[in-house]
């Protein structure tokens, strides 16, 4: 392995550290974990070394659709955490009332203001 393969596979393993972190805190992050964990099996496919058998026709230049890649690391993610139930009143219901009693204090300001001319 050279130089330029250690860089590779040390970046794709960090990506992978990144990946598993972020599966691992569940929700939008566990979504990203997958993705990255991706990302991470692809970069390994790009070392210099397997780029360059691939360039003399030693190694296959692609695979078909659905199927593993044998060069890259695979370990399963953790399972998803359970979500959480969130608590409290929609919050399209709060801003909803937010707006009537808003609309509702300017008109009581605004009628009040007839009462009470200022000529």
């Amino acid at each position: 392995m050279n130089k330029g393969d250690q860089l590779v596979d040390r970046a794709a393993d960090r990506l992978r550290a990144l990946a598993d972190r972020a599966a691992a805190e569940g929700g939008v992050t566990a979504k990203l974990g997958e993705t990255l964990a991706e990302d991470a099996a692809f970069l390994r496919r790009l070392k210099p070394s397997l780029i360059k058998a691939r360039a003399k026709g030693e190694l296959p230049t692609h695979l078909p659709a659905g199927s593993a890649d044998p060069l890259a690391e695979t370990r399963p993610l953790p399972p998803p955490q359970p979500k959480k139930k969130r608590s409290g009143p929609n919050p399209y219901l709060v801003v909803g009332g937010a707006l009537v009693v808003g609309i509702a204090l300017a008109k009581l300001i605004d009628w009040r203001g007839h009462a009470h001319p200022r000529d």
